[in-house]
């Protein structure tokens, strides 16, 4: 498998002149079928795209959308986007800011001690049940977006995460064409304040996942057609330490066994984001345990789908 580089604007008050090298896994005729969300220099108009084979450039989809949640409601397939593929407008990925690929979905759900690993490190036994929290939507930021450490907490965790990204609506959906109604993936940190998590708020989850900025997502969504999930590996370095490292195979309950639960009571739209917990090495579960602190760097990587990097930041 042939690894790739390019380069791309981080997003942050104190990155914004630098570059990164991201990696991109495959180089297939299919890898341009990652979909990016983006924003041009001096503009504040958000837009559209795919990368290109090599990730250097983003070919502009505005003739199909601005946004890839109205561009998934519309049921545009991927064949009508790859018959106009070669004659779109490009501009060079390191001159624009990549934004979340997903922007206002309706739901973000989340599983919690989905990996066995993240069961093993905590003593706990594997679930017979999945345990669903929400993050609000306006938790998300972009893939190297900044991470506010709020003053309210001092127990902020990371969580790297597989999204899978709904592609339409879904309701009392059996396993066995669940993934039917999935778009594609993309990586996600599931970021956590746990003392608001677990020792305040009355033990609910809400106020400990959803501060601002609690859900970088990115660097794009890759199409399902592209690439299967099922056995990635999944990573997650504090300041190039690396602190989590697993593969999606461990997920106890897998991603169409989770979309056939929910459905029989709650209906999935076009852009819902699912997010499928995490593997072991979260900070509060080390010994001692660990936590994020403004200047600290997050890398959330999962192979074949992306990376995002992450600044955290005073609040």
């Amino acid at each position: 498998m042939k690894t790739l580089t390019f380069p791309v604007k981080i997003i942050g008050a104190a990155w914004k002149q630098q570059n990164l090298l991201i990696r991109n896994f495959r180089s297939s005729a299919a890898i341009n079928m990652k979909f990016v969300q983006y924003k041009e220099k001096n503009s504040q108009k958000q837009l559209l795209g795919i990368f290109s084979d090599d990730g250097s450039e983003i070919k502009d989809l505005s003739g199909f959308s601005n946004d890839l949640k109205t561009f998934i409601e519309s049921g545009t397939s991927i064949d009508e986007v790859k018959a106009k593929e070669s004659g779109l407008k490009s501009v060079k990925t390191s001159d624009v800011e990549i934004l979340s690929p997903i922007t206002e979905p309706q739901k973000i759900l989340c599983v919690g001690l989905n990996y066995r690993g993240h069961c093993d490190e905590q003593n706990k036994p594997y679930p017979k049940e999945p345990m669903f929290f929400s993050k609000y939507a306006s938790a998300l930021t972009g893939p190297y977006g900044d991470v506010i450490a709020h003053k309210i907490s001092d127990q902020i965790d990371w969580e790297v995460e597989l999204a899978v990204i709904i592609g339409s609506k879904a309701f009392h959906v059996n396993k066995e064409n669940a993934l039917d109604y999935v778009f594609g993936y993309s990586v996600a940190q599931d970021i956590s304040a746990r003392d608001w998590q677990k020792m305040r708020n009355g033990g609910q989850f809400l106020i400990g996942k959803s501060m601002d900025s609690f859900c970088p997502l990115g660097p794009s969504v890759i199409h399902k057609s592209v690439i299967d999930p099922s056995d990635l590996p999944i990573t997650c370095s504090v300041n190039g330490v690396q602190k989590q490292s697993g593969r999606t195979s461990e997920l106890i309950f897998d991603i169409p066994d989770i979309i056939s639960r929910v459905t029989q009571s709650i209906t999935l739209l076009p852009g819902d984001v699912i997010l499928t917990g995490t593997p072991s090495g979260v900070g509060m579960h080390r010994s001692p345990p660990e936590f994020l602190k403004a200047g600290d760097l997050i890398e959330s990587e999962i192979e074949g789908i992306g990376k995002i990097v992450n600044k955290v930041v005073e609040g």
